[in-house]
């Protein structure tokens, strides 16, 4: 492929149910800036996405160099939250913090984790996986 046409990441993108409620988690849990909040519509991009009648409001979060795109839609798509990361098709994002522990330990009470706490893998990695307002997993690792 040529390098004028060879993709590049632009962002990583999660489709929430309520965008208010994720960015106030994203924003004010995970500590990441807002870059920006918008709203799309019209027939393009109801044809660009394939959903008949589709508008979204829109925000975006620096992770550090990875811009995470935050997508609340309307009309909303079927309900799939809280699969494991080992469905086929699942997703999840990974953040790097310089101490696992003292995160775990920032956490609110109410900030659900998928193990009681942070692991050590095998690799060396401390893992410890939260999951969003929707359900959605996120890895936070040692950096």
């Amino acid at each position: 492929m040529s390098n004028d046409v060879t993709p590049s990441a632009h962002h990583y993108g999660i489709t929430v149910s309520d965008l208010d409620e994720s960015l106030a988690f994203y924003r004010d849990i995970l500590d990441l800036d807002v870059l920006a909040e918008f709203d799309v519509g019209g027939e393009a991009f109801a044809e660009g996405v394939g959903v008949a009648g589709a508008s979204a409001s829109f925000a975006h979060l620096d992770a550090g160099g990875a811009r995470i795109e935050l997508v609340e839609y309307d009309p909303e798509g079927d309900d799939r939250r809280g699969g494991t990361v080992n469905d086929t098709g699942a997703t999840h994002l990974g953040l790097s913090v310089p101490d696992v522990e003292a995160f775990h330990e920032s956490l609110p009470d109410d900030v659900e984790t998928i193990a009681d706490g942070p692991r050590t893998t095998e690799s060396g990695t401390t893992i410890l996986f939260v999951r969003d307002p929707d359900g959605n997993p996120v890895e936070i690792l040692d950096a």
